[in-house]
């Protein structure tokens, strides 16, 4: 009787540690501030509170390069996250550097999820040669931006308020000269001294040409390279004219949108949570609203970049078995979650959510969903995407050229030389 005492304690013991025994534990790393970052918390917070079996470790890293020079030295070690944040953008680079462990359809399965309930364009910047190597999150593009209270009384807001009457370059280079003529000093507002708005403006107005910035390896090609000084010649039109801002730094260019200075902003979705709250706690002082960008140019496209997930490629230490598939679980809860991501602005990239009543209720996000299906992303190449070669040429070169210190000629020669250069 003893013994069979001692052996059901034994056994009654091991019953209570196993939960704490069997949990698996997620490493997760982002790059997530602001807003975002809030709000991606929430999300971590709730799906630990609904999996007792699954805890997800989270770290915040500084964005852009200090995020994947992280990534890239610690996949080489054997030392990276389980699961992490990433631009799509950036996914050829990473494939060169092999950091980036393919997801097959058996991952997907158990994370309740197939290629096909995405949108297919966040899919098709996540696969090269077939393999899916990130999980596209969301999609984050450019939107026109508009102050109604400055509008008011003129041919661009209609009754209810919405924007109308802007479909072509020279609907807006009309609405932007008669807004200059009654008073408001700078009528577009973007972010012209720095290399992310820079590009992003740039890339849409190259994709809304059909352009194409990289083909087959070669920079701007044939008549490509007209298009780009197009463009170019465009955002150089509007500052010449006084319509945008000079040298505006990130902040600075949202400010002149946020204090009543612009009546129209060209920015990210991200920020529609600043001006959100900002309407929500009285300190915005006008209504507001955000479209897709009308097609200036010709044709409807939009420069646009995803979040995804991604599983770092580390040789002999990836993971595998039941941690992967504790990854795929919390990967698959996100995306089932992503309506309140979208609530940062973002297009939810699952389609199942995007489609969702709850997402079309949401404004303005739902008016500017459609760009989904428009969305320009980076051509694949390592030297696009966020923080990499083309926000330099950005920078260095495109930003010179629309404050006159280059032809738009000029500067696409100096882009063609330069990065073809980088491909040596």
């Amino acid at each position: 009787m003893k013994l069979f005492k001692t052996i059901l304690s034994a056994s009654a013991l091991a019953l209570c540690a196993a939960p704490a025994l069997a949990q698996q534990e997620v490493i997760w790393w982002d790059f997530l501030g602001g807003g975002d970052g809030v709000r991606m918390k929430a999300l971590i917070d709730g799906f630990n509170s609904e999996h007792p079996d699954i805890k997800i470790t989270g770290t915040t890293l500084e964005w852009g390069v200090p995020f994947y020079t992280k990534v890239r030295t610690s996949a080489a070690v054997g030392e990276g996250p389980d699961v992490m944040t990433y631009h799509l953008s950036r996914t050829p680079l990473a494939l060169e550097e092999g950091i980036l462990s393919p997801i097959t359809d058996e991952d997907l399965a158990i994370a309740g999820l197939t290629r096909e309930e995405f949108f297919p364009a966040a899919i098709d910047a996540a696969t090269s040669d077939g393999t899916l190597y990130a999980v596209p999150f969301d999609i984050h593009a450019l939107v026109l931006y508009y102050n109604k209270a400055l509008l008011e009384g003129t041919d661009y807001l209609d009754a209810d308020g919405n924007l109308t009457g802007i479909e072509s370059l020279e609907d807006l280079n009309t609405a932007l000269q008669s807004l200059k003529d009654s008073g408001v000093a700078t009528p577009l507002t973007y972010q012209t001294g720095g290399d992310g708005g820079l590009w992003r403006v740039f890339y849409t107005l190259l994709s809304q040409q059909g352009g194409e910035f990289i083909v087959d390896g070669e920079v701007l090609p044939g008549d490509n390279a007209d298009k780009a000084a197009t463009a170019i010649a465009t955002m150089k039109n509007w500052q010449e004219q006084g319509f945008t801002p000079e040298q505006a730094e990130y902040e600075a260019s949202v400010a002149l949108f946020s204090s009543g200075e612009s009546a129209f902003q060209l920015n990210g979705v991200w920020e529609v949570p600043t001006f959100t709250d900002a309407a929500a706690n009285g300190t915005l002082g006008f209504d507001w609203g955000a479209v897709e960008i009308p097609p200036l140019m010709g044709a409807e496209a939009t420069w646009a970049d995803s979040h995804a997930f991604a599983i770092p490629d580390e040789g002999a230490e990836t993971i595998s078995g039941e941690k992967r598939a504790a990854v795929m679980t919390v990967i698959g809860w996100m995306e089932e979650h992503a309506i309140d991501w979208a609530d940062a602005g973002h297009i939810p990239a699952y389609l199942h959510v995007a489609e969702s009543e709850e997402y079309k209720a949401m404004e303005p996000n739902a008016t500017y969903a459609s760009l989904a299906n428009n969305a320009a992303f980076d051509p694949p190449s390592p030297l696009t995407g966020v923080a990499l070669p083309t926000y330099d040429a950005a920078l260095n070169i495109i930003g010179p050229a629309i404050h006159g210190y280059f032809e738009p000629e000029e500067a696409v020669q100096q882009i063609k030389d330069d990065l073809t250069a980088a491909m040596q």
